[in-house]
């Protein structure tokens, strides 16, 4: 059986085609229908496409006693290594270079061959792999939390986002659309197709 069920009160679904969601007749929620996998990937193209200006354009520019100091994210990265902030340094290396290329790459990956047949295990693990990062994606919210603070400073320092920030915020939107659009069944549907 094949039908879509509501994942509010197990309604079955009218069929549709043309649609990514579909409200439910008797309880009004919305559905995930469509497998989600080609606007899983065009999120995650767009997101890895903006990854590289995100770190290569200036990520922030702080002022402190008229001192100004404009740097990447790479240079903040440094920059706080060798003032011997190396938890802190790892942290920002981890939520903002490393976890989020790692994700990209997989979402890319699999949005890329989740319709075609063939190693669904791996599949299936590596979408496991981008539910466990999920789980850690909050370290962006406590870097940016971080940053209102340093702007919050009064007097002593002045703090403005860069072009890196805002293209990041981007970077973090589309690969949270690109996880939340992709369907995991897909990449067993040809499985069950030849099956049946």
């Amino acid at each position: 059986m094949n039908d879509k069920r509501c994942k509010v009160c197990d309604e079955v679904l009218p069929n549709s085609d043309s649609s990514f969601f579909v409200a439910c007749k008797k309880c009004g929620t919305h559905n995930q229908v469509g497998s989600g996998s080609a606007l899983s990937l065009a999120c995650a193209s767009s997101a890895l496409i903006l990854y590289v200006p995100a770190n290569l354009l200036p990520f922030m520019s702080l002022e402190v006693y008229g001192n100004k100091n404009t740097s990447t994210i790479w240079e903040g990265i440094v920059t706080l290594s060798q003032s011997g902030s190396w938890g802190i340094a790892i942290i920002v290396f981890l939520a903002s270079i490393l976890i989020p290329f790692a994700k990209l790459i997989i979402l890319f990956y699999l949005g890329l061959s989740a319709k075609t047949p063939g190693q669904e295990k791996f599949k299936t693990r590596l979408y496991n792999i981008v539910e466990a990062i999920g789980r850690w994606s909050m370290l962006d919210i406590f870097l940016l939390a971080v940053l209102v603070a340093i702007m919050k400073m009064g007097p002593w320092a002045h703090a403005e986002p860069g072009a890196g920030a805002w293209i990041f915020a981007l970077v973090v939107i589309f690969t949270m659309i690109a996880s939340a659009a992709f369907d995991p069944s897909t990449i067993w549907k040809n499985t069950y197709d030849k099956k049946s």
